[in-house]
């Protein structure tokens, strides 16, 4: 499969060196190196899918006009549809078996995976709560950029955690509770903490966290899971506490993985995977841009 890459920010670069001679072309109007300015400048006939990494306020007319073209587009998260009544129309109009798939490349860090398939198998029981927490510090990065508009770290790093809550827990709850959300050093939001509406599951995003952090924590009526780190960030543990009844210290397990990220070439094979299967990722977006949107609605209430 041949690709088009459009935006040739840090993604676009990335997905670029990845598909090495698989990327037939790149466009940015912006950037040096890209090798076309405008889309319309690129002939279609020389690529067969799209890897789409613009700002977010474009990508809607993006994936329109390239499904209508015919060509699959891989969508680097996330795609903030503003009612499914859009993806809908999305769907309807791809033409020659077209789709998008928005991309969610933390679902493939080996311990994420490999907490799935724990909790899959019923290692802690039945669950009863999740905190998951992404946070960094580059807060300073977005000064003057198109990041420092719209939702901010709400659609920066939160639909990493909307889409692993709704992945590993089947959490697909569309309403939320907003406990805090603020520009501390941004014109945007630069940190959110939010819960599912029961309470159960907690998230908490920030760009102002000075040192990196990832964690998921999952506890349930037979024990707990923990992970902690990511495969960029210099590997990652995952720890599973077996419960002991009446009470007593738990029976500790821990795997691990050292640094280095191989996410983005898993990735890529899934995304391949959904264009010759025909699935397209609406039902997550839609998920995910639904909750966006509640947790601005509440912010602009109070």
């Amino acid at each position: 499969m041949r690709y088009l890459v459009v935006g040739l920010g840090n993604l676009g670069q990335r997905r670029a060196r990845l598909l090495g001679a698989r990327c037939v072309a790149t466009v940015d109007p912006l950037v040096p190196g890209a090798s076309a300015r405008d889309v319309a400048t690129v002939d279609p006939e020389g690529y067969d899918a799209v890897v789409l990494a613009t700002p977010n306020a474009a990508k809607l007319a993006y994936v329109e006009a390239f499904l209508r073209a015919g060509k699959s587009v891989l969508v680097e998260k996330p795609l903030l549809l503003p009612d499914r009544t859009t993806g809908e129309r999305l769907r309807a109009c791809a033409r020659n078996g077209a789709v998008w798939s928005t991309s969610y490349n933390h679902r493939f860090e080996p311990l994420i995976a490999r907490l799935k398939i724990r909790l899959d198998e019923g290692a802690i029981g039945k669950m009863d709560r999740a905190r998951l927490l992404y946070g960094n510090g580059t807060v300073r990065e977005w000064t003057g950029t198109w990041r420092e508009s719209g939702a901010g770290v709400l659609e920066d790093l939160g639909p990493h955690l909307l889409d692993l809550a709704g992945w590993l827990l089947g959490r697909a709850a569309d309403r939320h509770v907003l406990w805090d959300l603020r520009a501390v050093e941004s014109a945007a939001f630069d940190y959110a903490l939010f819960a599912s509406a029961d309470r159960r599951v907690v998230f908490e995003i920030g760009n102002v966290f000075w040192k990196n952090t990832f964690r998921i924590d999952v506890y349930g009526s037979s024990g707990s899971l923990h992970l902690d780190g990511l495969g960029k960030w210099g590997g990652a543990r995952l720890t599973h506490h077996a419960r002991v009844l009446p009470s007593g210290p738990p029976v500790e397990t821990v795997e691990s993985t050292g640094a280095g990220d191989v996410t983005w070439e898993a990735d890529l094979a899934e995304f391949e995977r959904r264009v010759r299967a025909g699935e397209d990722s609406l039902d997550n977006d839609w998920r995910i841009a639904e909750a966006i949107v509640g947790l601005l609605g509440e912010a602009n209430q109070s």
